[in-house]
């Protein structure tokens, strides 16, 4: 590699879905973006096999990197401020919300910018497999992404805001009031009824206005689908997150739509 090539590499892995990234750091340029959609949720072995597919298929991927991330996307995980938090208690703390087994591996993120800890368990079999491929690695969760991106960037804000980053079958819910992280949840959503039902829920909680209190949305969602109109019929202030990405893009990246792909090039 080069000093003028040097290269990022960022995988987001979840059971219904892969996003790749590649950052130019000499460039500052993303110089690849793809997704792929599964049609249906996989096992983790599936996933793993679908990501080698990839992997062996696309020649981008045999460049050298001098830096790779794996940004794992589940709903196993759980947020603690970090003065409660105990490293020998880790199960204890994700058992309240998943579904653990004694054999699973548990592991944690520290998220600097609001002194906390978020405990998830990652999928080991792609960790694995990236390790093999590339050598050393990072991982986090995709949550410690979103928390991170959305306090630096969106956390200056005087007011309260609800952030949601929609997936295909789950919505990352945050809610930020003046600076301050107010609430994190996981919901999974099967229906545009579902979808709403949760977002509407977070709103009772907290006691939030849905005349006043904006709802600013990421991931897999359009001004034009049926998830966008649902919530704006409930929901005087619904609108897309702003794409304030510090990179210039190649020619050959076609979706301009970037929202969609937020939290991968948030993890650069």
């Amino acid at each position: 590699m080069t000093k003028n090539n040097i290269k990022a590499l960022s995988i987001q892995v979840n059971l219904n879905g892969l996003s790749f990234c590649i950052l130019n750091r000499t460039t500052n340029t993303i110089e690849f973006l793809k997704h792929i959609a599964f049609e249906q949720q996989l096992t983790p072995y599936n996933t793993l096999n679908r990501l080698k597919e990839e992997m062996s298929s696309n020649t981008v991927f045999s460049n050298e990197f001098n830096s790779v991330i794996v940004i794992h996307q589940n709903e196993l995980s759980t947020l603690i401020p970090k003065t409660l938090y105990n490293e020998n208690h880790k199960a204890d703390y994700l058992k309240f919300n998943a579904k653990i087994l004694k054999t699973d591996f548990i592991t944690h993120d520290e998220i600097l910018i609001n002194d906390s800890v978020n405990v998830y368990i990652p999928y080991v079999n792609i960790n694995n497999y990236i390790f093999e491929t590339f050598g050393e690695f990072t991982y986090k969760h995709s949550s410690t992404l979103l928390i991170d991106s959305i306090l630096q960037k969106e956390g200056i804000k005087d007011k309260t805001i609800v952030y949601a980053q929609v997936n295909s079958s789950t919505i990352e819910v945050l809610v930020m009031d003046k600076g301050q992280l107010q609430l994190f949840n996981i919901f999974e959503y099967h229906s545009k009824e579902d979808f709403i039902y949760y977002i509407l829920f977070v709103f009772e909680q907290l006691k939030l206005d849905v005349e006043t209190v904006k709802v600013k949305l990421s991931g897999y969602i359009e001004k034009d689908d049926e998830l966008y109109q649902m919530l704006y019929m409930y929901i005087r202030h619904v609108d897309i997150i702003d794409n304030d990405f510090n990179y210039t893009f190649s020619k050959a990246i076609t979706d301009k739509n970037l929202h969609h792909q937020y939290l991968i090039l948030n993890s650069f």
